[in-house]
C-alpha cells in the first residue's frame, strides 16, 4: 500500500509548487542525503533546504532521520505510486539533469567514501598488533555461534589488520580476506605469516570488484563484515554487494553500531553514527536475504578498544536455499 495522499490535493498541489522541492523529490529518490549535501548539490542556503524540506515532510513526502547533529532525507515509502507524485520526481530529475546535480550525486558519495578510504590509507592510524588474541574475540565469538553447518568457504569483508582470522580461519577450509588498503593487508599478512594461517588468502580489492567475485565462484557459505558498514558511502549498495558474494542457503554477518551520539567518532572516518535494529532489516530484505536478526551485544564482549564505549549489534542474514528461490 502506498501512502494516504488523498487528504488535501491542493496541499499536495501548493507543495509542489516550487522547482526546488521537485529537485529534493528527485534527489531524496535516489540516495538518502544530509541537508547539507542538499544544499551543495542544489546550490541554495541549508536554512533554504531546511524550509522547503520541512513544507515537503509536513505533506507526506519526505521523511527526515536525525543522527547526532545531521539531518538526513529520503523519498517516503509508497509515494511515488501517486500519479501526481511520480510526474514531480520526473519533473525534478529532469530539473536535476539539467543543472548537472543529478551527475555530482556520485561526487558527494565519492567524498563520503573519501574520508574513510584516506583514514584507513594512514596505516600508521590502526597498528594493532598481530600478537595475542583480540581483545574483542567475545563479540566475534558471537558472530560464530550463528554459523551454517556448511565451512568450505568464509569471505571477511574489510579484514583490516585481520583480527577476525584468529576466530574464523581455524573454523573453515578456505577463508578470503579482503580489503582495499594494502597499508592494511600489510597487517593482515603478518597475522597470517605468525599464526601460520595455511587456509587464508588476502585479496586487495573493491567489495564490487571482479577479481573478488571470481575468487568467490558460486558463493561463499559466510561472509563477515565486521565494523564495516558505518564507513559505508551507502550502506544499501554494500548489503546488495554482500548478498552478491553468498550462495544460496548462505548467510552474512554483519557486526556494527546500534545508533549512539558521539559525533567524536567521525574522526575516525565513522559516516554513519549507528544503525536502528529496523533500518538494518529494511537493508537486508532490499537486498533479497530470506531473513534477518539483528541481537545486541553485551558491553563487556566489545573489548577495549576505542569503540567500546558504543553500542555494537549482530546481524545475521540468510539467502534463500535454491529449491525455495524458485
Amino acid at each position: 500500500m502506498g501512502v494516504d495522499l488523498t487528504g488535501s490535493r491542493w496541499d499536495l498541489y501548493r507543495a509542489l509548487s516550487e522547482p526546488v522541492r521537485l529537485r529534493l523529490l528527485a534527489l531524496g529518490a535516489e540516495e538518502e542525503l544530509s541537508i547539507g549535501e542538499l544544499a551543495e548539490l542544489t546550490g541554495e542556503s541549508q536554512p533554504n533546504v531546511s524550509r522547503h524540506v520541512a513544507a515537503l515532510k509536513q505533506a507526506g513526502l519526505l521523511s527526515l532521520r536525525k543522527e547526532g547533529t545531521r539531518s538526513f532525507i529520503r523519498l517516503m515509502n509508497g509515494v511515488s505510486e501517486d500519479a501526481v507524485v511520480a510526474d514531480a520526481i520526473k519533473s525534478g530529475h529532469g530539473l536535476c539533469e539539467k543543472d548537472g546535480s543529478l551527475k555530482r550525486l556520485g561526487d558527494i558519495l565519492e567524498v563520503r567514501d573519501r574520508v574513510a578510504r584516506d583514514y584507513f590509507a594512514d596505516a600508521g592510524k590502526k597498528n594493532s598488533s598481530a600478537k595475542g588474541a583480540p581483545s574483542e574475540y567475545r563479540a566475534y565469538l558471537s558472530l560464530v555461534a550463528s554459523l551454517l553447518p556448511r565451512r568450505a568457504l568464509a569471505v571477511d569483508i574489510g579484514t583490516g589488520d585481520g583480527s577476525l582470522l584468529d576466530i574464523v580461519a581455524p573454523m573453515f577450509d578456505h577463508v578470503i580476506a579482503v580489503d582495499r588498503s594494502e597499508a592494511q593487508l600489510a597487517f593482515a599478512k603478518e597475522r597470517v605469516r605468525s599464526r601460520g594461517y595455511k587456509n587464508v588468502e588476502l585479496v586487495c580489492s573493491e567489495l564490487r570488484g571482479e577479481k573478488l567475485r571470481s575468487k568467490v565462484g558460486q558463493g561463499a557459505d559466510v561472509v563477515f563484515a565486521v565494523r564495516v558498514l558505518h564507513h559505508a558511502p551507502s550502506p544499501q549498495a554494500v548489503l546488495n554487494e554482500l548478498a552478491a558474494l553468498v550462495r544460496p542457503g548462505g548467510s552474512v554477518l554483519v557486526l556494527d553500531y546500534a545508533p549512539h551520539e558521539d559525533e567524536a567518532m567521525r574522526e575516525a572516518a565513522d559516516l554513519w553514527l549507528g544503525f536502528e535494529p529496523g533500518l538494518l532489516k529494511k537493508f537486508t530484505k532490499a537486498a533479497g536475504f530470506e531473513s534477518c536478526d539483528v541481537t545486541p551485544i553485551p558491553s563487556t564482549f566489545r573489548g577495549e578498544g576505542p569503540d567500546a564505549h558504543l553500542p555494537w549489534q549482530a546481524l545475521i542474514a540468510r539467502k534463500a536455499s535454491s529449491k525455495n528461490s524458485k
